[in-house]
């Protein structure tokens, strides 16, 4: 065996194994309805960055036709499944697949928009956290995916902004973590989350007087050597989903030189299926299209020019070129 690390990128591997999801409809196709509008954003995200979404691998009106299917009237917002109850996550989901295919949101009506933003902002507490649903469960995933999902609908005013700001704060830890909610314990994800909805509120200055540097530096602990990879958490076993959640964070802010960034990428190079296609969170372990979407972002992250992928935007996890045309809420508007 070659002792020389593998620096290949199954692509053509890879976009076959996100294809060949749909029609692999096994035991656990079934059991994973409640992540169906997710698994698509992860399917779609994962192809465009390799530049191979289009009506081969997935056909637009078929994509586009799945996600109106899963509208929930009820609530005004989407499901993650026809008939399933709307949530926050696959809200998200949703509208960020809308805004790959059609920047517009064409599919939605005005009348629909309104209901998500009501939607929307009726899951924030006084607090300023946001509720997944109607059932209460509070988390700083459901942050982001809040203000991420109003700022696509280019809908963020002052008064959700200011107090989800107080809460992520609040959710800042001694060590440089951040948790699900205050007192909780440090997550590399739940990083990305906060800061990512910092940045897209523009409010990273209150990460100044030396907390970026802190965040960073719990972050750059999570690389796992001699491995490459990154853990959530101290003492964990590294996982490609981290390339994502910890790269992207460090990148928003400025920092993913602090890194070892070619040991990184071998990492998710090494986490991939040569034969069937798909990567894995470690190497040799089962592929699935979660792992595959956030090692593709991962890889973009890292050097996208090397791998011919779309340059990703490491606050939206969409191809830049998409997000560049996003309004970027200010203080004021």
């Amino acid at each position: 065996m070659s002792s020389i690390p593998n620096q290949t990128l199954y692509k053509d591997k890879h976009i076959k194994f996100i294809i060949d999801q749909e029609s692999n409809r096994s035991y656990e196709y079934w059991l994973s309805e409640h992540l169906r509008m997710n698994g698509l954003y992860w399917g779609v995200t994962a192809l465009i960055t390799m530049k191979s979404l289009n009506d081969t691998t997935l056909p637009q009106q078929e994509v586009i036709k799945y996600v109106m299917s899963c509208w929930d009237d009820r609530f005004g917002a989407f499901g993650s499944f026809p008939k399933h109850d709307a949530h926050i996550l696959s809200t998200l989901s949703a509208l960020q697949i809308l805004k790959i295919y059609d920047s517009s949101l064409f599919p939605l009506s005005d009348d629909s928009k309104k209901k998500l933003v009501k939607f929307i902002k009726g899951l924030q507490l006084p607090n300023g956290s946001f509720q997944g649903d109607r059932f209460g469960e509070v988390d700083t995933r459901f942050t982001y995916t809040a203000i991420s999902a109003l700022s696509l609908l280019d809908e963020l005013t002052t008064d959700v902004v200011n107090p989800a700001v107080d809460f992520i704060m609040k959710c800042l830890n001694f060590d440089g973590g951040f948790g699900l909610v205050p007192g909780s314990e440090s997550h590399a994800a739940q990083a990305f989350v906060c800061v990512g909805a910092l940045a897209i509120m523009d409010k990273l200055d209150v990460l100044a007087r030396g907390l970026d540097e802190k965040i960073a530096r719990w972050l750059s602990e999570r690389q796992v050597l001699p491995s490459g990879g990154f853990n959530g958490r101290p003492e964990k076993l590294p996982d490609v989903c981290y390339s994502w959640w910890v790269l992207s964070t460090l990148s928003i802010l400025g920092k993913s030189h602090w890194v070892n960034l070619e040991k990184l990428q071998r990492f998710i190079l090494s986490c991939q299926d040569p034969i069937e296609g798909g990567i894995s969170d470690r190497p040799d372990n089962q592929t699935d299209i979660y792992h595959t979407c956030f090692g593709i972002a991962g890889l973009s992250l890292i050097d996208y020019t090397k791998f011919d992928l779309d340059e990703i935007d490491p606050v939206y996890c969409m191809p830049k070129r998409i997000t560049r045309n996003f309004q970027k809420w200010k203080q004021g508007d």
